[in-house]
């Protein structure tokens, strides 16, 4: 089994910058792809970004050009810079794991973001 656990949520004004990080107990270069979500208060789980085995960056258009996904292979760790933070941005954000089948089954606990001043 896959766990995954993010961190780096907190508290930040408007503008703002925070990282994320999501650590995975196995080798995620074996995954087809890791991807970040979040879900705020009385919505839905929204997709915010995604990287693929062979390195293929998809972004949400909320986040695209504040946000950045990248990864470190030898430390089985997925990371998502967020800069110029909205209120809107304030939700948890979760990461999950894309197997080699494009089977999904494996999400973080979630780490809280939250952008106020």
């Amino acid at each position: 089994q896959v766990q995954l656990v993010e961190s780096g949520g907190g508290l930040v004004q408007p503008g703002g910058s925070l990282g994320l990080s999501c650590a995975a107990s196995g080798s995620i270069s074996s995954f087809n792809a890791m991807r970040w979500y979040r879900q705020a208060p009385g919505k839905e789980r929204e997709f915010v970004a995604h990287i693929s085995k062979s390195g293929y960056i998809l972004y949400a258009d909320s986040v695209k050009g504040r946000f950045t996904i990248s990864r470190d292979n030898a430390k089985n760790t997925v990371y998502l810079q967020m800069n110029s933070l909205k209120p809107e941005d304030t939700a948890a954000y979760y990461c999950n794991a894309v197997l080699s089948d494009y089977s999904s089954p494996y999400w973080g606990r979630g780490t809280q973001v939250t952008v106020s001043s």
